[in-house]
């Protein structure tokens, strides 16, 4: 039944209300959702950006400690050329084959594989000023003589390594030994290694392919998927992260063994200096038991030390995009033969008796 025409204006009012009451209710939601979704967003924003804070800081650590490693390894090769020197001037010296004593063997005394590596040490720390984070420790992380041999050969373009000034050879032998193929792939060095601060070659030999895989600024603008970036990023960054403290202990396990050695190097490199160059001593036949056992261990503590910067500290992950291992095994076994050699050397009693 139709309303009378004086109750129209009456029922227009009511459901306008009615309809305004909806629409206002309409809008609300609509309201909440949008903050919910900014909330989510600057979250997840802020929550990723701790995420990539908290990575930077164990990455620039544990660089910093490879890279310190790495020096030590290029340094201790590189003086080699010292003790090959004084050793070549030593007429009628006996041929020192390979050692092997409680289970622990080095190879027989190579002169050639000596100055080779020296050479090569020499060419890499001239590079190594301006290479930036990581360099020295990719090295180390590939094994430090292995990138000195490898220093004496010719780059990609075919050029000897050699012959290329400073950075560009370091650039070069990380290139050679894997650095360079890890950081063009997954997202390539301008996505991943400026983003993460790590645009060094060497970084890709520490840690692999993954650290370059996951974006490190900004998130999508849309809540649900920038919620969702941030936690597979913050996956792979706790991944990273927990290596990174591992390769930091490994690595300082290792620089504390290879510094004792080379001291107790050093120490013998002076004494061998001082029989040949201050007391005249060049033939062996007239070297004193005293000479020829400082001589001896000498030799001996060269082929350890070669031993020891052979050890590759990381090994390459066989997928692009997965993070590296750590070579605990091969350390600890280094480690270990090491300290078995120092114990059965008699290096305490030739240090008491000079």
């Amino acid at each position: 039944m139709p309303l009378p025409i004086w109750l129209i204006p009456i029922a227009l009012k009511g459901a306008a209300v009615v309809a305004g009451t909806t629409g206002v209710g309409v809008a609300a939601h609509g309201a909440k959702k949008m903050k919910d979704a900014n909330d989510t967003a600057k979250a997840a924003q802020s929550r990723h950006e701790r995420n990539m804070a908290r990575f930077e800081k164990e990455n620039e650590t544990t660089t910093k400690n490879m890279d310190k490693l790495g020096k030590l390894e290029l340094e201790i090769l590189h003086s080699f050329s010292e003790f090959s020197d004084l050793f070549e001037q030593i007429k009628n010296r006996p041929t020192f084959e390979t050692y092997s004593k409680n289970g622990v063997s080095l190879p027989k005394y190579d002169g050639e594989k000596i100055k080779e590596v020296s050479v090569g040490a020499g060419v890499l720390l001239g590079g190594l000023g301006g290479a930036g984070l990581g360099a020295a420790g990719g090295f180390a992380a590939a094994g430090a003589t292995t990138a000195a041999v490898m220093a004496l050969g010719t780059a990609s373009t075919g050029t000897a390594i050699a012959s290329l000034s400073g950075v560009a050879a370091t650039n070069a032998t990380l290139a050679l030994l894997g650095g360079g193929t890890l950081a063009t792939g997954g997202g390539g060095m301008a996505a991943g290694a400026a983003a993460l601060g790590a645009a060094t070659l060497g970084v890709g030999l520490l840690v692999g392919g993954i650290i370059f895989s996951f974006t490190g600024g900004k998130l999508s603008d849309k809540a649900d998927e920038a919620w969702a970036q941030m936690k597979k990023a913050e996956g792979k960054i706790n991944n990273i992260c927990n290596y990174l403290v591992d390769l930091y202990s490994t690595s300082n396990k290792y620089y504390e063994t290879l510094f004792k050695v080379n001291g107790i190097y050093e120490r013998r490199l002076n004494c061998l200096k001082s029989i040949v160059t201050v007391l005249g001593h060049t033939d062996w036949n007239t070297f004193t038991p005293e000479e020829k056992k400082i001589t001896e261990n000498t030799v001996l503590l060269v082929g350890l030390l070669y031993n020891m910067c052979k050890v590759e500290l990381v090994l390459k992950s066989e997928k692009e995009n997965d993070i590296n291992a750590i070579n605990k095994a091969t350390v600890e076994i280094s480690i270990n033969n090491a300290n078995a050699i120092l114990q059965n050397g008699g290096y305490e009693t030739v240090r008491k008796s000079l």
